[in-house]
């Protein structure tokens, strides 16, 4: 480290200089010193050398170079906070705006992975500062930064649950609310230029720069957090700041909810755009944040249209948070809108096709308990709001592509609720009439005929079977329908038939394989047998939620034994369902 007098001798020289005659050596000699001094712990001496009235000139020509330092000093030693800030102050009052602003946009580009909330938060209020002394092209500036700032910020991990929050350990939620506070003053010059009627060009681009941020705040943190209006967090606080200044700006919600004005800014993402404004959609319609101020005329068929594009957006995603707000938005859209009142002709959409696709992959696929029982809840909801042609397409619609037993047997049951409805009130040609034909069909059938897998479809045939049985025992209603009966005992036979055929194969093959286990058993087969025997038993049979692989010979038993108390049931039923066929015939006699 150079001695004092050097220093002196060196300062004098710059003072001396005028800034054209500076060399690049000059501006990193002048930065080492304020380093070493910094890192000497003289941060108070630094502080009245940038205030010192003979100093300016220099402070003026290379004080740019200090912030780096002083940033980085203020971050590491509480101790020296106050005059590093005080120094920062300094500069912003002395040194050119546009060269301040480079070497904010430089230390933001390199900030420390571990001291990125620090860093904001230190440089926010002195960046403002910066900017708004700026006499051109100030809109643009104002986006690179916000820009700048949350592209660090997107690498802190968004906290997810109420602890995590409050601790806020990585310090994303104080920088988000110190992020709104910057933005205060370029959003107030926006109103007042707005209430003056004098918006220029460059209060569009500053619109712009200010919509912009507004997106991507919504899409990370806010997409990602938990919120929760009964808890007011420092997150869900945010939220309300961001759909606040949405108005402030000029921004329609109802305008960017359903009429993608966002359309005029053509260099946003895409995928940002539409994560966005399905978290627009949430906060407004779920937690109702500005529900108060959103035009009260559209109606709730209107509202759920345009919001399946969102609900769909959100399902497509693997993220429970994604998940969680769109079941919670799919299920407030759904709320307001009467019971059997949303036409067939919806389901042509493919929004309405989509997102209950996407549901559906929830229900049978999403690892997560509570969002699967949330998707059941919401998908019998959008059941109970179609009208009945509605239902009965969709019904049609999901026996055709859900290849999951357990879907078609919750399908087949809403099927038999309403053709139960039908039968009370006598006023219902879907679930009734001819056109029931179609459904049954669908249900009545075996997706691999005499090779279908019993076991995987078990629930649906159950549920099939039991459906059939009631239908045999409404027969008079059923009668009532020319050609109905006649085609349903058509449909009826051929399905037993098949079914009869694929059980008695299916049990020969099982008891079969009982009958091998056994043998290996008594035999006690060698290991290298027995391993061998196991990797071939029943083909992998499925079991919920495992397979028989790698079971021990006891446990096989049990599932071999399992399913063929599984084809008694079946078996039962279809004797039960040829009794009451044959009681049926004998009245008509």
């Amino acid at each position: 480290m150079m001695n004092e007098d050097k220093v002196y001798e060196i300062i004098q020289r710059w003072r001396d200089t005028p800034e054209e005659d500076l060399k690049p050596e000059d501006y990193q000699r002048f930065k080492d010193i304020g380093a070493a001094c910094l890192s000497g712990g003289d941060s108070e001496q630094l502080l009245k050398f940038v205030q010192d009235e003979k100093n300016q000139g220099i402070v003026k020509s290379m004080g740019c170079g200090l912030l780096a330092p002083l940033v980085d000093e203020v971050v590491r030693n509480e101790k020296s906070h106050d005059h590093c800030q005080a120094a920062i102050t300094q500069l912003t009052k002395i040194c050119s705006p546009r060269n301040l602003l480079g070497s904010i946009f430089e230390l933001t580009e390199a900030i420390d992975p571990g001291a990125i909330s620090d860093t904001t938060l230190a440089i926010l209020p002195h960046l403002q500062r910066v900017l708004l002394q700026l006499d051109e092209n100030q809109a643009a500036c104002v986006g690179l930064a916000l820009s700048a700032l949350q592209k660090q910020l997107s690498r802190l991990p968004v906290p997810y649950t109420q602890q995590q929050e409050e601790a806020d350990e990585h310090g994303l939620c104080r920088c988000c609310i110190a992020l709104a506070v910057f933005t205060e003053p370029f959003i107030e010059r926006l109103k007042k230029m707005d209430e003056k009627c004098k918006s220029t060009t460059e209060d569009d681009e500053l619109k712009a720069e200010i919509l912009k941020f507004c997106m991507r705040s919504l899409k990370e943190p806010l997409l990602e957090a938990e919120l929760n209006q009964d808890r007011r967090s420092t997150l869900w606080l945010f939220a309300v700041e961001i759909m606040v200044i949405l108005p402030a700006i000029k921004e329609s919600l109802s305008g960017l909810l359903f009429f993608s004005s966002l359309r005029k800014f053509p260099i946003m993402d895409t995928s940002l755009t539409k994560d966005s404004i399905a978290c627009l959609a949430y906060l407004l319609f779920v937690q109702l944040i500005t529900i108060d101020s959103f035009p009260a005329v559209f109606n709730p068929v209107f509202v759920l249209q345009c919001n399946m594009e969102h609900i769909n957006q959100l399902l497509s995603s693997k993220k429970e948070s994604h998940l969680l707000k769109a079941l919670a938005l799919f299920a407030k859209s759904l709320e307001k809108v009467e019971d059997n009142s949303l036409p067939v002709g919806l389901l042509d959409l493919m929004s309405f096709y989509s997102a209950p696709q996407n549901l559906r992959q929830v229900l049978t696929d999403c690892p997560i308990k509570h969002l699967r029982e949330s998707g059941l809840k919401v998908f019998q909801l959008f059941i109970n709001k179609l009208d009945a042609e509605g239902k009965h397409k969709f019904f049609r619609c999901m026996l055709k592509t859900s290849h999951h037993a357990g879907i078609d047997s919750y399908i087949v049951k809403n099927i038999r609720d309403h053709i139960q409805l039908a039968i009370k009130c006598n006023a219902n040609k879907w679930f009734l009439g001819m056109e029931l034909l179609p459904l049954l069909e669908l249900v009545l059938s075996l997706p691999q005929g005499a090779e279908t897998d019993l076991l995987t479809n078990m629930d649906k045939i159950m549920e099939s079977l039991n459906l059939l049985r009631y239908l045999l025992m409404r027969d008079k209603e059923l009668r009532s329908n020319p050609g109905l009966w006649e085609e349903l005992s058509r449909i009826k036979d051929g399905y037993l038939k098949m079914l009869r055929v694929c059980i008695g194969m299916s049990r020969a093959y099982y008891s079969a394989e009982m009958k091998a286990l056994k043998e290996d058993q008594k035999l006690k087969a060698k290991e290298a047998r027995e391993h061998a025997r196991s990797a071939r038993l029943v083909k992998a049979i499925t079991v919920k939620p495992n397979k028989v692989d790698h079971m021990s010979p006891e446990v096989q038993y049990q599932v071999l034994q399992s399913a063929l108390v599984t084809f008694d049931l079946m078996e039962s039923l279809i004797v039960r369902i040829d009794e009451i066929t044959e009681e049926k015939l004998g009245k008509l006699h």
